[in-house]
């Protein structure tokens, strides 16, 4: 499965944003972009630039490699509504996000792990695939031979250190151990601080 290993703090430093909970401590102290001339002086950035890293910083929150992330503007552009705003639903829809957002790890990079492990059931069948889609109506529970790892066990307070709120499209029950997805994902209910426009823009080039 290929995913991008590099330091999740050094790439938050690049983007300028906490791409993981881990990453704000060392960002308060280390606000340059990593590398020998990162504290030195920057100039302007240009429109392009602006796209790019906006580009960047979405594809690496989500946890996405740009081929991936290419394919799923150029479905969000096929679609109706906004090109924007259907991205970032796609985006929030991936099974690795739907387990973060219930609260059931504490990061995008824990949940793709617990994913790809095959710990969860999405409707009564096994799945090992971060990027899955879930739609209105699907339910998905934790395995009952993964149920008695220790994690699962801790679940609630996994839940409890989990920095999300509650969603209007995703109820959760730490003790049943399932997620329930009850409707769509809004703009609002997204990521905040995400322009999106910059990215369509960057696309569209």
């Amino acid at each position: 499965m290929a995913r991008d290993r590099s330091p999740i703090v050094k790439q938050s430093r690049r983007e300028g944003y906490a791409l993981h909970p881990k990453a704000h401590k060392i960002m308060v102290k280390r606000t340059t972009i990593p590398g020998e001339h990162g504290g030195g002086r920057q100039s302007k950035p240009s429109g392009y630039s602006l796209q790019l890293r906006e580009k960047q910083k979405v594809r690496r929150l989500y946890g996405l490699l740009e081929k991936q992330f290419s394919n799923l503007m150029k479905e969000a552009n096929r679609s109706s509504g906004q090109s924007g705003q259907v991205l970032l639903q796609l985006l929030e829809r991936r099974l690795d996000n739907v387990v973060y957002r219930a609260g059931f790890a504490t990061s995008r990079r824990g949940a793709r792990q617990l994913t790809g492990h095959g710990h969860f059931l999405l409707n009564g069948k096994r799945v090992d695939i971060p990027s899955i889609r879930v739609n209105e109506g699907d339910e998905i529970t934790v395995r009952t031979k993964s149920a008695g790892n220790e994690y699962f066990k801790q679940l609630a307070e996994v839940r409890a250190a989990s920095i999300q709120g509650p969603l209007g499209w995703i109820t959760s029950d730490a003790k049943k151990m399932t997620i329930k997805i009850t409707g769509l994902p809004t703009r609002e209910e997204a990521e905040p601080d995400i322009n999106e426009q910059l990215i369509v823009e960057f696309y569209s080039r």
